[in-house]
């Protein structure tokens, strides 16, 4: 039977190529590596391509169900693991064009998109007869399967069962309309959060991710309080672009989503199967950074305050002027200046991009010890911004694919991130296929120090998704638990700044080597301004726990709701949040909706782990083989804590997060 439907298949495909251009996502891609073919996919490719990649899939699941023999594994589990090609194929290269390359057409089939595949997911969702099999092999004697395949099987067993398979029709019915309409609106919170940074630099000449660096070097206060204006109003302007009405209409549907599926808030139901599994244990750990935290940023505004005086002394200012919101990076460049010796101007020359890019590859040969070829003669989605690289380990074999697109533009959101256009994974014939990786940046061609941190940031979660050796898609690579991912790009950080490391990479247009000196001042002031760094990040995790955390609407009003949630959680005035809810796109188009804490969660992690290799060594390739084999390589085939039990021998400390953002000795 199944034969007979995979035949039918194929002739309706083949029937659809004979009457339309062909689809490049239709047919096996002959390129190096298997790299999409960008240079023969069009926009109007995408929705057919959907379509039919839907069509495919539910026939390979029909044929899962329909099977008569006893479910197993072998016949259940690993078939729906490997469903669904033509979607991984045509969804892997759609989320990364979409974001990097917007344009109006492409707007237009995410419209179309995103639709059918909330509905077509939920069609897998409420498969009865699917969840039937699975829920056997779950409740059955599980002794014969291996810990991976027990992590795979659990994985699905409580998706089921959080999605709701066990309602009514009626009910299910609800989900289905209401995640189809937060999957649109969300699309159409992110498109504006993009058109708003966009204006943004319509109206300054300068694009948002340079903010930060404007706010640090313009001596206009008055200018500098209009940036900070206009950045904080996005998406807030009661123009086309306004996001108010959308995100309140995501918020209440996510809450009627908790409901039905018998949870008090949306909260609840989005930390149920994570590390941190409920909202109190977030509140609690978010409670404790914030009181550590807002304590040193108040000494940091008295730090402030004094060369602000001496700006009053000397008839700059006016008497009784104050540290402002618009003053912070400003008055805190010129600190740190004092403090360290530190300028930005200064440090730039010696970290330009690809000075930074061979940094970053020069870390992870020294400790996972891969290789790195560039790819120049292979397809690029845009091949004025990308560059690919061949990713090798220390015997040749062959780890995957990896593409950077760095440097901002119009059509690219804003941040910085990593995709994976193909997941790893074993296919049905035993080929371990690699993956395709992309990390996505706003940066500067020369790099100030937050921006190499975020070029190796983003290169942790490549090299997770890189060195990952699973059997199965869902649990390779990144696909961990989302308090969990952030770890292994924080960790990856640590050492970017390493001396022995800077002398390989950083090197000025001359070819002049950094100095030392510059070094030791760049690794003094690593801690400098954290209580602002740390205010502002977790004031932004504690935003969006409250948000998620409302179990009544009536008369919100987003405005009323931040300043609440400010005076609360102890917000001083000078500080704000790092995203306010009408620009926070991790919440509501990158799925870390009640979740944003996982960057400081993970970041207690990793600097756990970092610490060991502070006490042998940073460069201790022994332990760094622990580590890729311990975390890199086993993805998300087994919990959290026991990997990191397994790893460090013992439970977490947070201190050394603490410590290492100076907010503790």
């Amino acid at each position: 039977m199944k034969g007979t439907r995979s035949a039918l298949f194929v002739l309706l495909m083949m029937a659809a190529a004979c009457t339309q251009p062909k689809n490049p996502f239709l047919s096996e891609w002959d390129t190096p590596y298997g790299i999409p073919p960008y240079d023969k996919i069009t926009e109007s490719d995408f929705v057919p391509a959907v379509k039919a990649g839907i069509e495919q899939q539910r026939s390979e699941i029909e044929a899962i169900t329909s099977n008569a023999e006893a479910p197993t594994f072998e016949n259940t589990i690993v078939p729906l693991e490997l469903s669904g090609s033509i979607l991984d194929k045509v969804t892997g290269v759609l989320y990364n064009i979409s974001e990097t390359d917007r344009t109006d057409a492409l707007d237009a089939a995410m419209e179309e998109i995103i639709p059918l595949l909330s509905a077509h997911e939920d069609d897998i969702s409420f498969n009865k007869d699917l969840y039937k099999r699975i829920a056997a092999i779950y409740n059955a004697d599980q002794s014969g399967l291996d810990r991976e395949q027990q992590m795979v099987l659990k994985k699905w067993f409580d998706g089921f069962e959080k999605e709701g398979i066990g309602l009514p029709a009626e009910k299910q019915a609800r989900l289905r309309e209401i995640n189809g309409e937060i999957a649109s609106k969300t699309q159409k919170i992110g498109n504006n959060i993009l058109a708003e940074s966009n204006a943004f630099k319509e109206k300054f000449g300068f694009s948002v991710s340079e903010y930060s660096d404007r706010m640090t070097s313009t001596a206009d206060r008055e200018l500098r309080r209009q940036y900070l204006e206009a950045y904080t109003m996005r998406g807030h302007n009661g123009n086309g672009n306004d996001n108010r009405a959308l995100i309140l209409d995501v918020l209440k549907l996510r809450l009627e989503k908790a409901r039905i599926l018998g949870y008090p808030n949306s909260a609840a139901y989005a930390l149920e199967d994570k590390m941190a599994h409920d909202p109190q244990t977030v509140d609690d750990f978010l409670a404790g950074v914030m009181k550590a935290s807002v304590a040193k940023a108040k000494q940091e505004v008295k730090d402030m305050q004094v060369i602000m005086d001496r700006d009053i002394a000397a008839g700059i200012l006016p008497a009784g002027s104050r540290i402002e919101a618009w003053d912070w990076w400003y008055y805190a460049e010129k600190v740190r200046k004092e403090k360290y010796a530190l300028d930005d101007e200064e440090v730039k020359p010696y970290f330009q991009i690809d000075s930074v890019r061979k940094g970053v590859f020069a870390a992870a040969h020294i400790l996972y010890g891969i290789e790195v070829e560039e790819l120049t003669d292979v397809p690029e989605y845009n091949p004025e911004c990308v560059r690919t690289w061949k990713i090798s380990d220390s015997e040749g074999k062959l780890l995957g694919i990896f593409t950077t697109d760095y440097l901002p533009r119009s059509s690219k959101r804003g941040g910085a991130w990593m995709n994976n256009v193909r997941e790893q994974y074993v296919d049905a014939a035993g080929n371990d296929v690699r993956p395709i990786i992309v990390n996505v940046g706003n940066l500067a061609e020369n790099c100030n120090v937050d921006q190499v941190q975020t070029a190796f940031h983003e290169f942790g979660h490549a090299l997770h998704g890189l060195l990952t050796k699973c059997r199965y898609p869902s649990v390779s690579g990144t696909n961990v638990k989302r308090d969990f991912v952030e770890t292994f790009s924080q960790f990856n950080e640590n050492w970017a700044f390493q001396p022995e490391l800077l002398e390989k990479y950083s090197h000025d247009a001359e070819g002049n080597t950094i100095p030392m000196e510059l070094v030791e001042k760049i690794n003094n002031s690593l801690k400098f301004n954290m209580g602002f760094m740390t205010t502002e990040l977790c004031a932004a995790s504690i935003l969006d726990m409250k948000l998620h955390e409302i179990e009544d609407f009536e008369g919100f009003d987003v405005d009323a709701f931040e300043k609440k949630v400010a005076a609360d959680c102890g917000l001083i005035p000078e500080i704000g949040f790092r995203y306010r809810t009408t620009y926070f796109n991790h919440i509501f188009s990158s799925g870390y909706n009640a979740g944003y804490y996982g960057y400081l969660w993970s970041e207690a992690l990793d600097k756990d782990a970092f610490s060991l290799f502070e006490q042998n060594g940073v460069w201790d390739l022994a332990l760094a083989d622990k580590f890729k084999k311990t975390f890199l390589e086993r993805g998300g085939s087994e919990e959290p804590m026991t990997l990191y039990r397994e790893f460090a021998g013992r439970e977490p400390d947070s201190k050394a997060f603490l410590a290492k953002r100076g907010l503790i000795d």
